[in-house]
């Protein structure tokens, strides 16, 4: 038999967020992702709203904060990294195709108007609830493809 006091209860730190905080109208849907709490929700031009939890950047340098929006989504993204990426990592591929199982976008990816951000899904389940990228918000390809057909382009987006 277990005693009560052993068993530990795995409590959310998700924090949940109003969108009138952040924005002054819902427009066509917004995305607020927090990256202390690592949840992303997403509430659509009608009000609904969902919640997600997300890997985020390794470190507080490769995280960029502030007001941005969706300008482009892709279905089974390539990928390719960055030139500071590259700086680090040299032994890294120039380019890997979407659809491959070593494409670390997953099956989808929203892109920001902020270059080489991005909120995409990913391959190793792992990194979801950890600080684990180099810059995007990262989210289970399940749950990636649900904000990719509920998020038009044009969502507001705000990380915090």
């Amino acid at each position: 038999m277990v005693r009560a006091e052993t068993i530990r209860r795995n409590i959310s730190s998700f924090r949940v967020h109003d969108w009138q905080d952040h924005f002054d109208t819902l427009g066509k849907g917004i995305i607020i992702s927090d990256t202390v709490t690592m949840a992303l929700q997403h509430w659509t031009a009608d009000g609904e709203m969902r919640i997600y939890p997300t890997s985020v950047p390794l470190t507080d340098e490769l995280t960029k904060r502030g007001y941005t929006e969706v300008v482009e989504k892709r279905k089974n993204p390539s990928w390719a990294p960055t030139p500071s990426m590259r700086e680090r990592n040299p032994e890294w591929p120039a380019r890997i195709e979407g659809g491959d199982p070593d494409n670390p976008l997953g099956t989808r990816a929203l892109y920001l108007s902020w270059q080489y951000y991005r909120i995409h899904g990913t391959q190793d389940t792992r990194k979801i609830g950890r600080r684990s990228s180099n810059g995007c918000i990262g989210l289970f390809n399940e749950q990636i493809e649900e904000v990719y057909e509920r998020a038009p382009v044009g969502t507001q987006v705000k990380l915090i």
